[in-house]
């Protein structure tokens, strides 16, 4: 009888984890898509890191947490900022210095593991957001393929082939032991 017990709760636990697992990849690859890039969760982004400049501070492949900021100038030296270098690339790096007034900063970045400043300062109208100091080492590179064609394929239609073959199995299963209680029942009934 607890063996019975034990499969149901690990049935039940396995097909739960599959159904979760599949709505979260739905949810992240939705979010991923509607924000035009990385997912946007409770008000903060989710970046992928995808060079060393910013080592040790986070790890190549890793993603951050940032909060989108609406006013640029209120930023101090010594923050981390994702900013627009041009109109295709976003960059996060350190301030290292502030130049120019209170009214229109310019940021000087620099990458922890460069060696210069960055060549060209920073307005405060590119700054996108502030990191929070929320690091996940190694979960970019999945962002990051999740991102592609491929990986969006992949993530919402595996979890979901997963969630059908466990059913299938399970009903098959069901079915199997009904026919076992039948054939029992049939061969007691004509024995007496």
């Amino acid at each position: 009888m607890k063996l019975r017990t034990l499969k149901k709760w690990i049935s039940g636990t396995v097909t739960t984890i599959l159904f979760i697992l599949l709505i979260s990849m739905v949810f992240v690859v939705m979010s991923s898509r509607l924000s035009g890039g990385e997912p946007n969760i409770f008000g903060y982004q989710f970046k992928t890191v995808l060079s060393g400049s910013m080592e040790p501070t986070f790890q190549t492949g890793s993603i951050i947490a940032v909060k989108p900021v609406n006013e640029g100038s209120k930023l101090k030296k010594g923050d981390v900022i994702t900013f627009k270098r041009d109109k295709k690339m976003t960059v996060t790096h350190r301030i290292y210095a502030v130049k120019g007034t209170d009214k229109q900063p310019k940021y000087i970045t620099k990458g922890d593991n460069n060696d210069n400043p960055d060549a060209k300062p920073v307005l405060a109208q590119n700054v996108e957001a502030v990191y929070t100091g929320f690091t996940v080492p190694f979960v970019g590179y999945f962002m990051h393929f999740a991102q592609s064609k491929e990986g969006t394929a992949l993530l919402v239609v595996l979890p979901g082939i997963l969630l059908i073959i466990y059913s299938v199995i399970t009903i098959w299963r069901a079915f199997k032991q009904i026919d076992g209680r039948k054939k029992k029942e049939g061969t007691s009934s004509t024995d007496a």
